[in-house]
């Protein structure tokens, strides 16, 4: 079943001087795991910003079971409920535990304290992150915050979730580890995951990998 489809997708910065996204047509099925690879500034963090609708396309449409993603209304309804980010660095907030920063993303959809309470400590007991949750994130490890990043985007039971170099700053040995428990959790979930990688290693896990070049899927 589709779940993730671009159209004729464009997209433009500098008022048009770089062409970012280029004419770009992609279908990506429900529960699917993609990876997306190419040099820097080819478009992947683009295109996962579009399917996260943290940018919208110039021309063409994306569409998120079947409906375009400005139809969605309020867009950060639609980002909190559909859409886990997980980024190259983790941008947990400092002055807030890990805990906290894992609640972050239910404040939108009117959860109560207790239960948001109960969702995050969950989600971190399950990335192993039980003994962690009320240490600050300069007080853990590298790889223990960006495991706090991936509960994060996991707390709301997402049904996509967009990875963009997860695994680009921390060691190799660390980054495997965090990938394979987040494929495993997507697998076991049907959980459709988009991540974009430099790292061959990395993108073998995946069950598809796309080539990007100059904004387009080649």
């Amino acid at each position: 079943m589709t779940l993730i489809q671009l159209r004729d997708v464009c997209k433009f910065y500098e008022k048009g001087a770089v062409q970012a996204i280029n004419n770009l047509s992609v279908t990506i099925n429900e529960g699917e795991l993609t990876a997306l690879m190419g040099p820097s500034g080819c478009g992947k963090t683009t295109l996962l910003n579009m399917i996260g609708a943290l940018d919208f396309p110039e021309h063409g449409n994306v569409l998120i079971q079947g409906k375009p993603t400005t139809h969605y209304r309020p867009i950060h309804e639609y980002r909190a409920r559909m859409v886990g980010f997980i980024f190259q660095f983790h941008h947990l907030i400092s002055s807030l535990t890990l805990l906290e920063n894992v609640e972050l993303p239910m404040l939108p959809l009117k959860i109560s304290a207790g239960k948001r309470r109960e969702g995050a400590a969950w989600m971190l007991r399950m990335t192993g992150l039980e003994h962690r949750m009320h240490f600050f994130p300069f007080s853990v490890s590298g790889g223990e915050r960006q495991r706090a990043a991936i509960a994060r985007a996991l707390v709301n039971r997402p049904r996509i979730i967009l990875a963009d170099e997860p695994t680009g700053n921390i060691d190799s040995k660390t980054g495997k580890k965090i990938i394979a428990f987040l494929i495993r959790y997507c697998l076991e979930n049907k959980i459709t995951l988009v991540m974009a990688t430099h790292n061959p290693a990395i993108a073998k896990m995946a069950q598809r990998t796309m080539q990007m070049r100059d904004g387009r899927i080649i």
